[in-house]
C-alpha cells in the first residue's frame, strides 16, 4: 500500500513542478513581454499596470491620479532611472492617449512605449541612454469609462468619444435618454436604411452592398435613417440624446471657449474630473519638456495652434517642430506633419495648446493609423473625381466611387468580413420595414489586430526620437585663468547638442516658467560678476545681474548651440559650477581653484 502511494507520489511529483515552472513561466513572461495583439480593457490594463510596477519597483512608479465619473481609476506612470539622479532634475517627456473614448488605440501605443523602454533598458544605447538621463510620464487612458464601453460595449466606429457624465443634450429636461441600439444584435451600431422611390440612393452596380448618391433628376432606391436605433422618448426623433456628450480636449485652459461656441467644451475650463485630474499631474511635474497626445485616424503628426486667433508659433519654435515632424513622416510613412487649424480644422481649448503656451511643452497630435486603402494599396484611382478629355459623364460618375468600392473589398479579403455586417431586413417599430448593416465598430478608425503592434511600434520611435531631441545640455569647457588678489576668471561654455532649446522662444517671451539658473557653490568661493562672452577674441561681454552667488540665464541655451560665459569670482579651493534648467536638467562640474 504504502508502496503504490510513494510510486503515485513520484509519478505526480515531476508533473506538479513541471506545472509550477511552466506557470512561473508563463508569468514571468507575462510580466516582462506584453501582447499587442488585443486591446485592453480597464481591468486588464490595471493588471497589467500594477504588474508592471511590481516587476520594475526601481524604475516604475504607478499613481492614480483620481476617479473618471463611473469610478474608474486614471492611471499615470512615472518612469526614471533614480540612480542617475532626481526626477526633477530631468528633462521629462509625456505621453497620453485615449482622450476620446473611440481613439483607443492611443492606450495601446502608450503601453508600448512603457514596455520597450523597459524590454530595451541595458540592451540598446538608445534606450539606456534615454531611461538614464530623462524621465518619462505616462496616462494611458484619459477616458476609461467610454474606453470600456467602446471595447466591451456596443458603440459604432465614432462613438462613443465623449466623457459620460449624463447631458441632456436634446434639452427636454431628460439626461441621456435617447441613445442608440444594437437591433440587429452584430454588436456594434451600423446604419439604417429604408426602401423607397423618393430616397437619394440607390446600389452601386458593381457591388449592391454600396449604397451611392442618385444625380439629379434620378429615381432613387433607399432613404438613409441613420445610426440603427429606436425613439426612446417618443418624440419623434431617434439617437438624439446618448450617454454622455462631453468633449475633454475642447476642456484645456487655453483658448477655452464656452459651449455656444464650441459643442463639448464644458461650462469652463477643466470642469470634468477627467481633465481636472491630467491638470495636476501635469503642474505637478514642471520639468516636462515635451509632449505626445495620441489620437485618431488618418495618418498625422499633428502641432499647435488649433485656431486661426491664435495666430502661428513663434519662427524659433517653429524651426524646433518642423526638425521633429518631418523626419517624423519618414520614420511614420504615409503620415503628414501638419497644423491644426491650417490643415485639420478649429479646435477651442486644445491640449496641445495648453501643453505648449501655458507650460512651455513642445507638443504633438498623432493622429493614429493611415486609411487602410492606402496602407494596402487600395488607392483610389488618381483620375477619380476628375473628367478625362471626351470622357462620358455616366462613366465618370461610377468612377468617382472607386475609393468606397475598395472599402468593401478591403473588409471582404483583408479583414475577411469579420467587421462588416450585410445589409439585412429588420421591423422598425417606427419605420416599418428597414435594412441594418455597414462597418462596425473596430472596422474603420482602429487598428486592424494584425497592425497593432506596427502601429504602437512606429508611434514609440517617433517619441523615442523627440525625447532624445529634448535639450541635452554639457559642460563643453572649462577655462581657469588666475587673477591676483584671490581672483580668478572662469570660462565656461554650455553646449546643447539636441534641436530643442533649454526654454522655448515662447516660454522666454510669456515669462512662462523660471530661467535657468546658473551657481557657483564651494565653501570658500564667492561670485561677483558674470556676463556672456559674446566676443571671445576682444574679451567683450554682456553683463548680467549676479545675485549670491547664482545668476539668471533668462534665454536659456538655444538648440544646436551654445552659451559661453565669464564668470569673476573671490576664493580657493574646490568649487562646484551648476547649471540648473527646469526643462534641460541639472548639470554639475566640479573645479579647483589654485
Amino acid at each position: 500500500m504504502r508502496h503504490n502511494i510513494k510510486n503515485k507520489i513520484f509519478c505526480i511529483l515531476p508533473g506538479l513542478i513541471l506545472l509550477l515552472l511552466l506557470n512561473a513561466n508563463l508569468f514571468s513572461r507575462g510580466i516582462e513581454s506584453l501582447s499587442f495583439d488585443h486591446y485592453y480593457d480597464h481591468a486588464e490594463l490595471t493588471r497589467t499596470l500594477k504588474s508592471l510596477e511590481k516587476a520594475y519597483p526601481r524604475f516604475l512608479t504607478l499613481k492614480s491620479l483620481g476617479k473618471s465619473h463611473q469610478g474608474r481609476d486614471i492611471w499615470a506612470l512615472i518612469l526614471d532611472n533614480p540612480k542617475t539622479g532626481p526626477a526633477k532634475h530631468k528633462p521629462g517627456f509625456y505621453i497620453d492617449g485615449n482622450i476620446h473614448g473611440n481613439e483607443i488605440q492611443g492606450t495601446e501605443a502608450t503601453l508600448y512605449m512603457l514596455w520597450y523602454l523597459l524590454k530595451n533598458y541595458g540592451k540598446t544605447e538608445l534606450v539606456t541612454r534615454l531611461l538614464d538621463e530623462k524621465v518619462f510620464y505616462m496616462i494611458p487612458t484619459m477616458n476609461p469609462d467610454s474606453r470600456d464601453v467602446y471595447i466591451n460595449g456596443i458603440a459604432d466606429p465614432d462613438w462613443p468619444r465623449t466623457g459620460l457624465i449624463p447631458l441632456d443634450d436634446d434639452q427636454d429636461g431628460v439626461a441621456d435618454e435617447d441613445g442608440a441600439e444594437d437591433l440587429d444584435g452584430d454588436g456594434s451600431i451600423t446604419q439604417m436604411w429604408k426602401k423607397d422611390p423618393k430616397g437619394t440612393f440607390k446600389r452601386h452596380p458593381s457591388n449592391p452592398e454600396l449604397l451611392v448618391p442618385i444625380k439629379p433628376g434620378e429615381k432613387g432606391e433607399f432613404l438613409f435613417l441613420g445610426m440603427e436605433g429606436i425613439d426612446n422618448d417618443g418624440d419623434g426623433f431617434i439617437n438624439e440624446d446618448g450617454p454622455g456628450g462631453y468633449d475633454m480636449n475642447r476642456n484645456y485652459g487655453y483658448n477655452w471657449q464656452p459651449n455656444y461656441v464650441q459643442v463639448g467644451a464644458g461650462t469652463y475650463p477643466f470642469c470634468w474630473p477627467e481633465t481636472k485630474a491630467t491638470l495636476g499631474f501635469l503642474l505637478d511635474h514642471p520639468n516636462i519638456a515635451g509632449a505626445q497626445c495620441y489620437h485618431n485616424f488618418g495618418g498625422m503628426i499633428v502641432r499647435g495652434p488649433g485656431a486661426t486667433n491664435l495666430g502661428d508659433i513663434p519662427g524659433a519654435d517653429k524651426k524646433v517642430y518642423d526638425y521633429i515632424g518631418e523626419r517624423g513622416e519618414k520614420i511614420l510613412p504615409g503620415y503628414k506633419y501638419m497644423t491644426v487649424y491650417k490643415d485639420m480644422y478649429t479646435v477651442y481649448g486644445g491640449s496641445v495648446d495648453f501643453l505648449f503656451n501655458t507650460l512651455g511643452i513642445y507638443s504633438y497630435v498623432n493622429e493614429l493609423d493611415i486609411d487602410p486603402f492606402d496602407v494596402f494599396g487600395l488607392h483610389q484611382d488618381e483620375e477619380a473625381g476628375k473628367k478625362a478629355p471626351k470622357e462620358d459623364e455616366e462613366l465618370q460618375y461610377w468612377r468617382s466611387f472607386s475609393k468606397d468600392l475598395n472599402r468593401l473589398f478591403y473588409h471582404e479579403r483583408v479583414l475577411m468580413g469579420e467587421h462588416y455586417t450585410k445589409l439585412k431586413p429588420y421591423k422598425h417599430p417606427l419605420y416599418g420595414e428597414v435594412f441594418i448593416g455597414g462597418i462596425k465598430k473596430f472596422g474603420q478608425r482602429v487598428s486592424p489586430l494584425f497592425k497593432l503592434a506596427e502601429t504602437c511600434h512606429r508611434n514609440t520611435a517617433f517619441c523615442l526620437f523627440h525625447a532624445d531631441q529634448l535639450a541635452r545640455l554639457a559642460f563643453d569647457k572649462v577655462k581657469v585663468k588666475k587673477l591676483a588678489g584671490g581672483l580668478y576668471q572662469l570660462d565656461v561654455c554650455i553646449a546643447n547638442s539636441r534641436v530643442t532649446p533649454s526654454i522655448s522662444y515662447w516660454a522666454q517671451q510669456k515669462k512662462l516658467h523660471r530661467a535657468d539658473r546658473f551657481k557657483v557653490a564651494g565653501s570658500n568661493v564667492k561670485l561677483l560678476a558674470a556676463g556672456v562672452l559674446t566676443d571671445s577674441f576682444r574679451g567683450i561681454t554682456k553683463k548680467i545681474e549676479c545675485r549670491k552667488n547664482f545668476f539668471w540665464v533668462s534665454e536659456g541655451i538655444p538648440g544646436f548651440g551654445k552659451v559661453d560665459f565669464r564668470l569673476l569670482v573671490k576664493g580657493s579651493g574646490s568649487v562646484s559650477l551648476i547649471y540648473d534648467s527646469l526643462k534641460g536638467g541639472l548639470h554639475e562640474k566640479s573645479i579647483r581653484l589654485k
